[in-house]
């Protein structure tokens, strides 16, 4: 059975498109009646409010459809931001060179924890250097990842 964040995903890409936007990824914490569903939305020209705006009513509508999500939840739509977060094996072939922060599912050397720079991405496999020593990552294992803002 696909996560539902993947499942949310597919429901939402099409609605999202037909705005003119990129539908980057889909979050659902899960937190009682304080849950949030994160929708992070992103534009060649970048994201407004009214942009947000806008991608909300149309998730919102589209939601209140297909109701996928039995719990209470607040929606919140935005842009990736400077810390963006990285979702598929796309994501992470657009990050080569950057510093990320990744959280596997399973762990993989006794830690699951991997901040460090990407150097390729392939075939599902995410190769990062952390202080010096390279690892190759399951783009599948990963829970939840992150550029790294760096401030010059």
């Amino acid at each position: 059975m696909a996560r539902l964040e993947d499942k949310l995903t597919e429901m939402l890409n099409p609605g999202v498109e037909a705005l003119g936007f990129e539908l980057v990824g889909v979050e659902f914490v899960r937190a009682g009646k304080h849950s949030i569903l994160r929708v992070f939305i992103d534009h060649e020209n970048g994201i407004s409010v009214d942009n947000c705006a806008d991608v909300s009513h149309q998730v919102s509508a589209i939601l209140d459809v297909e109701d996928p999500i039995s719990t209470e939840y607040n929606l919140e739509v935005s842009s990736p931001g400077m810390d963006r977060p990285l979702f598929n094996e796309k994501h992470y072939k657009a990050s080569v060179g950057e510093v990320v922060q990744v959280r596997l599912s399973m762990p993989m050397d006794d830690r699951r924890n991997f901040k460090g720079e990407v150097l390729s991405c392939e075939d599902g496999m995410v190769s990062i250097e952390v202080d010096g020593q390279q690892f190759q990552l399951a783009v599948a294992n990963i829970e939840k990842g992150n550029v790294v803002p760096t401030f010059d």
